[in-house]
C-alpha cells in the first residue's frame, strides 16, 4: 500500500477510534424517522390483531410485532446519545398522533414510490400521470405535516421534542 493511503487509512482509523460521544445530526434523524414509522404500525398492528382470523396471518402478525418491539427497544438505546436529547414521561394514549403518523408516513412512502417509478417509466403518458400523482402526494404530505405541526404533534424544529416524542410514543406502543 503506497504511503499516501497508509496516512490516509491511519488518520480515518484514528478518527473512528476517537469518535464522538453522541449520534450525528443526520444520523439522529433516521433514528427519529424509523422510531416514529415503526411506533406508529405497532400500534396499528396490536389493534388490528384481534380482527385476523386466519391463523397463520395473525401468526405473521405476532412475529411482526414482536420483531417491531425489538426494534424499538433497540433503537431506544440509541435516544441518549442523540444531540440534545431529553427523556420524557409518558403520557395517557391520545391516537390523534398515531392516526396522523399513520398518515404521514403514507405520504412519505407515497412520494419515494412515486419517484422511483418516474425513473422506471418510459411511455411519456404514463410518466405525466406518475408526476401528477407525485405533485398530489408532495401536497398531501405538505397538508398532514401542518395539520401535525399545529397541533404540536410533530415538533420538525425542536429536536429535543420531537426525540422526546419518539420515545414516549415508542413505549406507549410497546406497552400496549
Amino acid at each position: 500500500m503506497p504511503n499516501r493511503l497508509k496516512h490516509i487509512f491511519r488518520e480515518g482509523f484514528e478518527l473512528y477510534r476517537n469518535k464522538p460521544q453522541h449520534l450525528a445530526w443526520h444520523e439522529t434523524l433516521e433514528l427519529h424517522e424509523l422510531t416514529a414509522f415503526q411506533s406508529n404500525h405497532l400500534v396499528l398492528f396490536k389493534m388490528l390483531l384481534t380482527d385476523v382470523t386466519d391463523p397463520e396471518l395473525k401468526a405473521l402478525y405476532v412475529e411482526t410485532i414482536k420483531c417491531i418491539e425489538g426494534n424499538l427497544k433497540e433503537l431506544l438505546k440509541y435516544y441518549p446519545k442523540a444531540p440534545e436529547g431529553t427523556r420524557g414521561e409518558s403520557k395517557g394514549m391520545d391516537m390523534t398522533g398515531v392516526y396522523a403518523g399513520l398518515l404521514l408516513g403514507f405520504a412519505k412512502t407515497a412520494i419515494r414510490s412515486y419517484a422511483i417509478g418516474i425513473t422506471e417509466t418510459s411511455t411519456p403518458a404514463l410518466r405525466e400521470t406518475l408526476h401528477k400523482q407525485l405533485d398530489n402526494a408532495i401536497k398531501l404530505h405538505a397538508k398532514i405535516f401542518h395539520f401535525m405541526q399545529e397541533r404540536g404533534l410533530y415538533a420538525a424544529y425542536d429536536l429535543p421534542k420531537l426525540l422526546e416524542n419518539d420515545i414516549n410514543q415508542a413505549n406507549k406502543a410497546i406497552s400496549l
